[in-house]
């Protein structure tokens, strides 16, 4: 039987990947900060990157689901033998570059530095290593973009956003990750390769919020507002200790096309996403 270790085997992308591998046959070791019970598919392992369990000394595959900058350290230093790594980044590598926040620049530092580590404690071991960044995530209620807006927006009753948020986005599914993240697990053209995985269709912001309120029931109003009063409200609600995650560098990129290729990855291993038609369940509602 086949092992394998994930972790973020509780979070978004985790549960869909987990039941994917169970699917095939895979036994698998998961960690996680909370306590699990074991079934018959999955092994919990309690602890988290600062404080690891111990850990089978061999996997035939290594599923990494959450921050890689945590990850690719520990891989670095980890003597664990594993032929194969598959882990999540983010297109924020490159949507963020130049960001005029400080704090966007940063991650985006993080996130190169990791990418770059972990393929060369890959290569140095003989592993082989894809990396995988995905767009703009949603489906399993655990993203902080499209279900924080279903929840503010639920709750409300509206939903306000600056005029002209027209910038195109290409939201993916959970499962459309976690079927990449198996996909790729065989094709030896992935081996040492990072790939965009972006949502099946690209539309404006405000659309893909338009079609998200839709989704609700009652569906709440969308409320658009002249860029000049939106960040006076937006002030307003920051000084309340509210939407304190909503920058203003964010904002302005609700103008800004955000669009990768997913050419490469259909090509690679199949990759072929669906388009965005959000349900109300999708956002944990």
């Amino acid at each position: 039987m086949a092992e394998a270790l994930v972790f973020g085997g509780s979070g978004q992308i985790g549960v869909p990947v987990r039941a994917r591998l169970h699917a095939q046959g895979w036994h698998v070791h998961a960690l996680s900060r909370q306590a699990h019970e074991d079934n018959d598919g999955t092994t919990w392992l309690r602890g988290d990157f600062a404080d690891m369990p111990p850990l089978p000394p061999r996997v035939d595959a290594i599923f990494s689901l959450g921050p890689l900058d945590r990850f690719a350290a520990w891989f670095a230093a980890s003597r664990i033998d594993a032929p194969r790594v598959v882990a999540f980044g983010s297109t924020s590598l490159e949507t963020k570059r130049d960001s005029r926040d400080p704090c966007e620049r940063d991650l985006v530092r993080r996130l190169g530095d990791a990418e770059r580590s972990l393929f060369e404690a890959a290569a140095a071991r003989g592993a082989h290593a894809t990396l995988l960044r995905p767009t703009l995530v949603y489906g399993a209620g655990g993203d902080r973009t499209l279900t924080r807006i279903a929840r503010l927006a639920g709750r409300a009753g509206f939903f306000v956003l600056p005029r002209g948020a027209n910038g195109l986005r290409q939201p993916v599914h959970v499962d459309d990750l976690a079927d990449a993240a198996l996909a790729v697990l065989d094709r030896p053209a992935t081996f040492g390769r990072g790939y965009a995985l972006p949502g099946g269709e690209a539309l404006a912001y405000r659309e893909m919020v338009a079609r998200t309120l839709a989704a609700l029931d009652p569906p709440p109003r969308l409320r658009e507002v002249p860029a000049p009063l939106f960040a006076l409200a937006l002030s307003a609600a920051r000084r309340l200790g509210k939407l304190q995650e909503l920058g203003d560098a964010a904002v302005a990129r609700m103008r800004e096309d955000l669009v990768f290729d997913a050419e490469p990855a259909r090509r690679d291993f199949g990759y072929a996403p669906r388009a965005f038609a959000p349900a109300r369940e999708m956002f944990g509602l």
